[in-house]
Formats: structure tokens, C-alpha cells, sequence
């Protein structure tokens, strides 16, 4: 009992001094992990094979990040060439020609679901911002219920769907990083369902105008946005757009296929090339491959280094949180307490409610979706055989219901709240309204389903 007083004394500590103190998360759970050794009273310097405290910090930070961070650096770096190539121009073109501007809250949400996949909601956001406007001016529709619509689109890959990097990191915590495949397979119906949930709330807001906007300021808008277009040159083919994030997909998913057990592939050696290829590593690779297609011809090593470096560097905090995560969540299992408390809270019959509510408060308290799933998916590593989701389908059930944790909610401590918020022009009493409750909406809906899962599959 008395460890759990610390584990919680801990992790109220983590969230004050990440959310109140504005300490780094990076520098937050390396603190944590530190004071929680100490509290825990594990060995300070090494004691026979007893690693002691810093070896154990030491050995969950590398452990982690050699488990899963070349994924992350390899997601971003995509990310990023699809950020700057014009290729989120080109897909969003493509879906609002197959949907059509009858169906605009639609339109958006799918373009929203698909582009957030690999590219942060943030980015994502600012990228189909003036699109999303020029087609609600186009389309007479309220630009409140557009914003909403693409930003829970957005928001429900962002935490539910790899190679986004919060997702990735959960999975690795939980030791699914050979099984990104499964997570994926789980992850896009779970993130449809609730996109549509945050759809059907934007449409409550289908007459609503933000505050402060005037129709000068959307022409305006629109005239950027074609600028943009212009400025872009020559738009990337659909082919080229989507291949650098459906072949990595594609491959991850049939790799996965080809290892179950039941070998549904045959054992040839063209399934174990298959096996080999659908490596989230390999597969991600071969994505940075298909991604080198959207660079330019003349100065094109030049583009591609500086592409690389500024996904190496946007990849960077990403990488110290995750394995900073792993040095915490180290710390919880080299003690008692994750049994114990699984024990006790697998008494309650609530299942993958506890991550979902672990995740839900991290994330309410700080505001970051990502600190949330890797923090979250850290503390419930060890707790996963107590409350009965020890296999690999209980465990990517458990990452999604942190990922529906992470949702819930995004408000004013979020910087994606003020990305909605500002750019759609609503004030913070509009956005609290419209944004706020979506996510608390899109939360909801997606445990909903992860429970009937748990309770169907598990």
C-alpha cells in the first residue's frame, strides 16, 4: 500500500511538473524516474547483478529507444517530406474529387484521417487549413463545424493509428514492436469510429460562424491557399503522394499476416521475404524510398539532407520522451507495485478502463497526447498480465485504450487546441464548446469500443 502512495505521489509530482512547473517532458519523467528509485529505496550503486537504480534508469531508456526508435526517426522523416513536398495538397485534392463538396464535414474528416497517419495533427492541421475553408465558403458551410470535423479526423489517427509516434511508442512500452502490424489492423476501424463520432458532433455546429471572422478575411484565406498551390509547382501524382504512407502500411500489415502462427502464407521463402520486408524498420525504409519520388529533380541530395535533418530534428524530443518513458516505466518494474496494484484493480473488473482513465488524466492535466500514451503505456507495462491482457491482441487493446485515453480532452494546456482554436478563428468559450467536447466525445466513443472488444476477443 505504501508503494502505491508513492507511485501516486510520483506521478502527481510528474503531471506538476510538466503541466504547472512547464518543466520538459523529457527532463519531467527522467526526474521522476530518479525520485521514484530513491522513494522505492531501490540500491543506489550496483549490488551484484542488481544493476542499482542509475543502471536500471540507464538500461529502460536504451532498451526502449533500441526497440523502437529508428521507427520514430523514420516516421518523421517521412512526415516531414510529406509536409513540405505538396503531398498533403495532392491527397486532400483526391478525396474531396472521389467525396465531393456535398458532403463537406465528411470530406474534411477523411482527408483529416488519412493525412494524420504519419504527419503530426499539428502539421496536418496548418497544412489543410485554407483548404478546409475555401471548401466550406464553396460549399456554404459553417466554418465552425468544418474545423471541428477536420480536426477530430486528424486527432483520431494521431492517437490511435502507427507510425504516428505517440501510438509507436506505446506499443513498444508494451512490447508489440514486432506486432505494429496488429496494432494497425486494430488501430484504423477503432480511429473511424471515432472520427465519426467527432463528425457527427461538428454537425451540431453546422450554423455556428467563429467569432470575429469577417468574409473578408475567409477570401483572404483562400487567396493564401492558392498561393500555396502555386507557389508548390508542379503537385506530386496521388500515386507518388500516398505510396510513401500506404506501402509502409501494406507491408506491416501482410508481415504481421505471414508471422501468425497458423502461417496462413505458407512457409516459402517469398513468405519469409514478406516476414522480412514487414519489419516496421524495413517497411519504413522502403517508405523513405517511395517518399524520395516527391523531391526535386534539380537539387535533389541537397533537399534530401535537409529533409532528413529536419526530421532528425523533429524526431529528437520525441525520442528523449519516449526513452525517458521507458527509464521510468523501468523504475515501476523493477518494483512490487505494478502487481500489487494490478492485482487490485483487476479485482474491480474494469480492464483496459484503467489505462483508459490513467491516459484521460495525464493527458487532461498536461495536455500532451503523446507524453500521455508514453507515459501511460509505461506505468501499465507491468500491469498488463494482472489484469488479464498478457497476450499480444490484450496488449494492442491496451495501447488503444490509452490512445482513447490520449484523446480525452484536448483544452487550453494542448498547443493543438490553440492550432484549432486560432486558425479557425472561434474564441476560447466557442472552442471549449465545439473542440473540447468533440474530443471528449471521440474519447468516449473509442474505450466504448475497445471494452466491447475486450469483452468479445480477450
Amino acid at each position: 500500500m505504501v508503494d502505491v502512495v508513492i507511485l501516486v505521489g510520483v506521478v502527481v509530482a510528474l503531471v506538476v511538473a510538466a503541466s504547472v512547473l512547464k518543466l520538459h517532458p523529457f527532463l519531467a519523467l527522467l526526474l521522476a524516474a530518479l525520485l521514484g528509485g530513491l522513494a522505492f529505496t531501490l540500491p543506489l550503486p550496483p549490488v551484484g547483478e542488481d544493476p542499482g537504480l542509475i543502471g536500471i534508469i540507464s538500461t529502460g531508456f536504451g532498451t526502449t529507444l533500441g526497440n523502437i526508435g529508428l521507427v520514430i526517426a523514420l516516421g518523421t522523416i517521412i512526415g516531414v517530406v510529406l509536409d513540405t513536398s505538396g503531398a498533403a495538397i495532392t491527397m486532400a485534392d483526391l478525396v474531396v474529387r472521389k467525396i465531393g463538396e456535398k458532403h463537406p464535414t465528411i470530406t474534411v474528416s477523411v482527408i483529416g484521417y488519412i493525412v494524420s497517419i504519419p504527419v503530426f495533427c499539428d502539421s496536418g492541421y496548418v497544412i489543410l487549413n485554407s483548404l478546409k475553408e475555401s471548401i466550406a465558403t464553396r460549399a456554404r458551410t459553417s466554418p465552425v463545424a468544418m474545423s471541428v470535423a477536420l480536426a477530430t479526423g486528424l486527432y483520431a489517427t494521431h492517437t490511435l493509428v502507427p507510425p504516428t509516434p505517440g501510438p509507436i511508442a506505446a506499443a513498444g512500452n508494451l512490447g508489440l514492436e514486432s506486432q505494429l502490424g496488429l496494432v494497425i489492423l486494430v488501430g484504423l476501424p477503432i480511429a473511424a469510429v471515432s472520427a465519426v463520432a467527432g463528425n457527427l458532433w461538428a454537425t451540431r455546429f453546422r450554423h455556428e460562424t467563429p467569432d470575429g471572422v469577417s468574409s473578408a478575411e475567409v477570401e483572404e484565406k483562400i487567396r493564401e491557399f492558392e498561393s500555396m498551390r502555386e507557389s508548390a509547382g508542379r503537385l506530386p501524382s496521388p500515386g507518388a503522394a500516398f505510396a510513401p504512407i500506404f506501402v509502409p502500411l501494406v507491408l506491416i500489415m501482410l508481415g504481421s499476416i505471414a508471422a501468425l502462427p497458423s502461417a496462413p502464407l505458407g512457409s516459402s521463402t517469398a513468405t519469409e521475404v514478406l516476414r522480412f520486408v514487414g519489419l516496421p524498420v524495413v517497411a519504413l525504409l522502403i517508405g523513405l524510398v517511395c517518399s524520395l519520388a516527391l523531391l526535386p529533380r534539380r537539387g535533389f541530395m541537397a533537399a534530401f539532407e535537409e529533409r532528413v535533418g529536419e526530421g532528425i530534428v523533429a524526431a529528437a524530443p520525441i525520442l528523449l520522451i519516449t526513452g525517458a518513458g521507458g527509464a521510468f516505466g523501468a523504475v515501476i518494474t523493477a518494483t512490487d507495485v505494478g502487481t500489487y496494484l494490478g492485482e487490485q484493480l483487476s479485482e474491480l473488473g474494469i480492464g483496459v478502463l484503467v489505462p483508459f482513465l490513467v491516459a484521460a488524466a495525464l493527458k487532461t492535466a498536461q495536455g500532451s497526447s503523446t507524453v500521455a500514451l508514453v507515459t501511460t503505456s509505461a506505468l501499465m507495462a507491468p500491469l498488463v498480465g494482472d489484469l488479464g491482457l498478457d497476450t499480444d491482441l490484450g496488449r494492442v487493446l491496451v495501447v488503444m485504450a490509452i490512445g482513447a485515453g490520449a484523446m480525452t480532452v484536448s483544452h487550453a494546456n494542448d498547443s493543438y487546441f490553440w492550432v484549432v482554436s486560432q486558425f479557425s478563428r472561434m474564441s476560447v468559450k466557442q472552442a471549449y464548446r465545439a473542440q473540447t467536447m468533440a474530443t471528449l466525445v471521440q474519447g468516449l466513443t473509442a474505450i466504448a469500443v475497445v471494452w466491447v472488444l475486450s469483452l468479445v476477443v480477450v
